[in-house]
């Protein structure tokens, strides 16, 4: 049985956030936890905390033990883009792009 958890409009670009979620595809949830502990990257803090709410969500069902759970799909989506401007020479504006991320993790029990 599957279990899933969403977050949503992370202040994180989806190429950064990429890097750290591929490291753990694929493992188990305690290896992976371990993994993301020793991660140097902003985005392991985040979704560190969203693999630890998947496995909450996991625990609020009765039939799936949460010690067998690994994680089958973690994908990473954009989000929207906030705009900023940044002054520059002769009067110029250079846009910035503070691009939001969309994190899904799914855990199944393995067998």
């Amino acid at each position: 049985m599957e279990v899933k958890a969403k977050a949503k409009f992370i202040r994180t670009a989806p190429r950064k956030a990429r890097m750290v979620t591929e490291l753990v595809k694929g493992r188990g949830v305690g290896e992976a936890l371990n993994i993301l502990a020793f991660t140097k990257k902003a985005p392991a803090k985040i979704v560190a905390k969203l693999l630890r709410s998947a496995v909450a969500n996991a625990d609020q069902m009765k039939n799936i033990d949460v010690d067998t759970l690994f994680i089958k799909q973690i994908t990473v989506d954009q989000g929207p883009t906030m705009k900023r401007y940044r002054p520059r020479a002769m009067g110029r504006a250079t846009i910035i792009r503070k691009r939001m991320s969309h994190i899904t993790v799914v855990l199944e029990e393995s067998y």
